[in-house]
């Protein structure tokens, strides 16, 4: 083992020397290189720049006094190539101007040469540390050691190996020809003897008598081909179900391919997101307008204006004032998980769920970092992943209880009455607000047992933690009450009238009543996380082109064809084969895009075997809040990880592996939890109306 703690078969660190003293500069050299590190040494600014071009050090060494190109000149240089590196600057002229003169060029330390080695090998490992950071914040993958194997698997945001796989498995079903029960499903007309088969297309109401699912998709997509006629005339004419079922193909390939990115990170979140509108432009799954609309829905400008909003709250200090309120009985990292958990659960069946997240991560993110400073470590991982996914899955289990938990419930609501079923707000609530508690009591179980041996800080009240940075900014503010108001008057418009005004319309008018106020500046709205809202803006867009081109009521049929009959014999059987389904699919879609998608199968499914269509019906929606394994499941998952990142370093805290693994998890609880509880349990002695 080295010095500086490598094993003499790893990759050594490269460091960079630049002096103009050959002297100094050639003896510190053999000195650093006997310690471990591979040392390149230049006695000049400009051939320092070449070098970090091509061989790209992790810490330059730099002297601030040198003839041509001096110190400071060459910081600013090397910074504009590579942002990344660190610069220790190590000069003979020590002074306070030296020391001004580094803080204000970005420079990790300053050292009056001559140092003792010990001291020059102490601040380069600090700096090497701080290189791993700023790679993070900068989004450039570092891989310690090269090889083919270490390339292939890469790191988070740059896996090369399953990047190649993503793109194999894209063109493998691209090319794959079309199915026979595709060409059934995209060519069945509405009003036929078979139109049963296309029951469960998501824009079946909208579809003209006599019309085929690929003909609707055309029409509405505006997707066309030009012919030219014999006479030298061209024509327009729609395009044909061979095209229709090859967007189709390209829309699951989209599902597949981004599916997989997401939850290994084989690219850059936002760089994912952006991926999905490439292919839906270049193979034409919508015309350019289209795409671009895809991606505009309300639920993106949603979690813009979330994010923005949650910004501002956390700028005033108003997140404490709320915190105090919300988490007063956690006093303790057990109670958080048990009562604070339950409560959060119910409130999201009435509230916003997003609006809570948006509210109480920052408080989360407060509190953490808190404690990790007082507690004298770095980071507690295993804490920060508690916490706020805990906080999380209980806001997304909040789902089922009650028709004003969100839009998916609606559609629910809607697909029931076209079967003139009408499902009062009292009875969703009598049959779905008792799940709610249960599972956030079972998810926050989890979350303790999983981390109560893995965390660091044993002893955390949050509640406590709460009231001590609350009293640190003492009474409330102008800008506090002005925030506040803003506040209860966003929830206002979100409680009555997200009907008309969407979620998005009320944020961002708060967003500009904020701005008005001298709250909220543009530079704040600039510092969001857009890579989290390109990926729900993709979730969206992907959602669209697989509902609208057929391929979600293939993946639909394909479903219902392979249900075993026991489980199409009953209600109870018929309620859990959709909720797995659909729980399944609403982690790749949006929840109210997979309630349109399955809803309408579900409900006439249970009609047709004699069964209770509420039951079934209502089965669906439950479970289309268990969007718990990937960020685009649901806004909640999105919000949680844009928030969930070191304020110092940068680093991403909560990971999409970190989802994607306790999500997993969380799923098997939520589903066995729908049918023992829910469905096998207190349903059972429950009247349903017919």
């Amino acid at each position: 083992m080295s010095d500086n703690g490598k094993h003499p078969d790893e990759k050594k660190p490269v460091i960079l020397l630049v002096d103009d003293e050959d002297q100094f500069r050639t003896a510190l050299a053999k000195r650093l290189a006997v310690r471990g590190y591979e040392v390149l040494d230049v006695n000049n600014g400009e051939d320092a720049i070449k070098i970090v071009r091509h061989k790209n050090p992790e810490v330059v060494v730099l002297d601030q006094k040198m003839p041509d190109m001096d110190g400071i000149q060459t910081l600013r240089e090397l910074k504009k190539i590579r942002p990344e590196v660190q610069i220790i600057m190590l000069t003979g002229h020590g002074s306070i101007e030296s020391a001004r003169l580094t803080g204000k060029h970005d420079v990790f330390g300053y050292l009056q040469k001559p140092a003792p080695l010990d001291d020059v090998i102490e601040k380069i490992e600090g700096a090497r540390d701080e290189y791993r950071y700023s790679m993070l914040r900068h989004e450039i993958p570092h891989i310690e050691e090269k090889s083919i194997k270490n390339w292939l698997i890469g790191v988070q945001g740059s896996r090369p190996g399953l990047i190649i796989l993503g793109a194999l498995i894209f063109a493998l079903i691209y090319f794959m020809p079309p199915s026979d029960r595709l060409k059934v499903l995209v060519t069945t007309e509405k009003g036929s003897a078979t139109e049963e088969k296309i029951l469960g297309f998501s824009e079946y109401r909208k579809l003209k008598p006599g019309q085929s699912v690929s003909e609707y998709y055309v029409e509405r997509a505006g997707l066309y081909e030009t012919i030219e006629n014999q006479d030298g005339t061209k024509t327009k004419q729609p395009l044909g179900p061979d095209a229709a079922m090859k967007r189709a193909h390209v829309m699951i390939g989209v599902l597949v391919v981004a599916a997989l990115f997401w939850a290994t990170g084989a690219v850059p979140v936002g760089i994912s997101a952006l991926l999905v509108g490439v292919l839906m432009y270049f193979f034409g799954v919508l015309p350019p307008d289209g795409v671009a609309r895809a991606f505009a829905k309300d639920a993106v400008f949603f979690i813009f204006g979330v994010l923005a909003m949650a910004g501002a709250i956390s700028k005033t200090g108003l997140d404490r004032r709320i915190g105090i309120l919300l988490l007063n009985p956690s006093t303790s990292i057990l109670k958080m998980c048990l009562i604070f958990a339950p409560m959060v659960a119910i409130a999201a069946s009435f509230l916003s769920e997003h609006a809570l997240i948006a509210f109480i991560a920052p408080i989360f993110m407060m509190v953490y970092m808190g404690a990790v400073r007082v507690g004298g470590i770095s980071k507690d991982k295993a804490l920060v992943v508690m916490m706020l996914l805990t906080l999380n899955y209980a806001c997304n289990l909040g789902g089922p209880g009650s028709p004003a938990a969100g839009g998916r419930n609606a559609i629910m609501i809607a697909i029931l009455g076209d079967y003139g079923i009408n499902l009062s707000f009292g009875q969703w609530v009598m049959y779905g607000l008792p799940f709610v508690p249960v599972a956030a009591i079972a998810v926050g179980l989890y979350f303790y047992l999983w981390g109560r041996n893995k965390i660091k800080i044993k002893t955390l009240n949050v509640a406590a933690a709460v009231k001590r940075e609350s009293d640190k900014i003492g009474k409330m503010t102008a800008d506090e009450y002005k925030t506040a108001v803003v506040l209860v008057g966003l929830i206002f418009l979100w409680s009555a009238f997200s009907d008309v005004y969407g979620m998005g319309g009320p944020v961002i008018l708060a967003l500009v009543a904020l701005n008005i106020l001298g709250i909220l500046r543009w530079k704040d709205v600039q510092a969001i996380h857009w890579d989290v809202v390109f990926l729900y803006a993709a979730a969206s867009a992907m959602g669209t082109g697989l509902a609208m081109t057929g391929a979600a009521l293939l993946m639909a049929d394909a479903f219902v064809a392979a249900l075993p009959t026991f489980l199409t014999s009953s209600a109870a059987g018929l309620s859990i084969a959709t909720s797995l389904f659909t729980g399944v699919l609403t982690n790749f879609m949006s929840d109210g895009a997979t309630v349109a998608t399955i809803g309408p199968i579900a409900v006439p499914m249970a009609m047709i075997a004699g069964a209770s269509p509420v039951m079934v019906g209502l089965a669906t929606a439950f479970a289309s809040s268990f969007a718990h394994m990937l960020i685009i499941g649901t806004p909640n998952n999105a919000i949680i990880f844009a928030l969930a990142k070191d304020y110092e370093t940068g680093e991403q805290l909560v990971t999409t592996k970190d989802f994607f693994v306790h999500g997993f998890i969380v799923l098997l609880i939520s589903f066995a939890l729908l049918w023992g509880w829910v469905i096998l349990g207190y349903w059972q002695w429950m009247k349903f109306p017919v």
